[in-house]
């Protein structure tokens, strides 16, 4: 077989959490690029109804369906429907997440609660209901969107480090536990993305200067820029090929090398 063949995934189903826009999106298009049928979910329906128009604009057969991820009745739910109307999971990407900037000691511990309850405990349901049915077909990937926070602390963000520092290590729990059934989960570890929610720390100031955070974070990498979106389809076509059928447990950071780099002497 050439090896360009073994990165296809024509026949498979992806399950991508939260791909209605940004990172999800990216890589639910480059997934359906390799060959697999495109399954997501969301919260809104509106939301939902856009992304549905937008994959069809592309040519790419996707499935949208409402549910919330952290609802493990419904995520029992939505598998059940996802196999009935579309066939077995063959991928699982847990990307939904979200993120609060509070200084520890003014979060409330509902706000705490609700972040690690998202980016950590969803994903736990997610696999927890598609894992058995990969073990019927004999294989499996599933893919944990994790972070550079899940090997970094930073002011304001201790529930997302928290979480994101967790799901690093069910990452590697489910590959201890299911390997031996050829499922292999791994993580991707976004840098800075440039996406419509950092658009913000990305704008040019009034003088014409950049954001003090963007200069801080295009010092801080190697790469001298900000990542994109495209930029993790590549590794998330890869942990979900059979090109990394020996690849687990493992969390793949792309982050233009920041975890790599102390920084410039000031």
């Amino acid at each position: 077989m050439n090896v360009l063949d073994t990165f296809r995934l024509d026949g498979k189903i992806a399950w991508v959490t939260g791909a209605n826009y940004g990172i999800g999106m990216a890589i639910a298009t480059a997934l359906a690029q390799a060959g697999a049928t495109i399954v997501f979910n969301g919260v809104n329906q509106e939301h939902i109804d856009t992304a549905l128009a937008q994959y069809k604009a592309q040519g790419i057969r996707a499935y949208g369906f409402r549910c919330d991820v952290t609802d493990e009745e419904a995520v029992r739910a939505l598998v059940a429907e996802i196999e009935e109307k579309v066939g077995v999971v063959d991928i699982l990407v847990n990307n939904a997440g979200i993120i609060r900037r509070i200084p520890m000691t003014e979060m409330p511990v509902d706000e705490f609660r609700k972040v690690v309850d998202i980016d950590l405990v969803a994903p736990f349901i997610c696999a927890k209901a598609v894992i058995p049915g990969m073990i019927r077909k004999g294989h499996g990937k599933i893919i944990n969107i994790c972070s550079m926070m899940s090997e970094l602390g930073r002011e304001t963000v201790s529930a997302y480090a928290s979480a994101k520092g967790g799901l690093k290590m069910l990452t590697r729990n489910i590959c201890s536990e299911f390997g031996e059934h050829n499922i292999q989960c791994n993580g991707i570890g976004p840098g800075y993305i440039a996406t419509p929610q950092t658009a913000p720390l990305r704008k040019r100031q009034a003088d014409g200067s950049r954001h003090p955070f963007d200069q801080f974070i295009v010092a801080k990498t190697p790469a001298g820029r900000w990542g994109d979106p495209e930029d993790l389809m590549g590794p998330a076509v890869f942990l979900a090929s059979d090109a990394s059928n020996f690849v687990n447990g493992h969390v793949l950071y792309v982050d233009g090398g920041i975890l790599a780099y102390i920084g410039k002497q000031p």
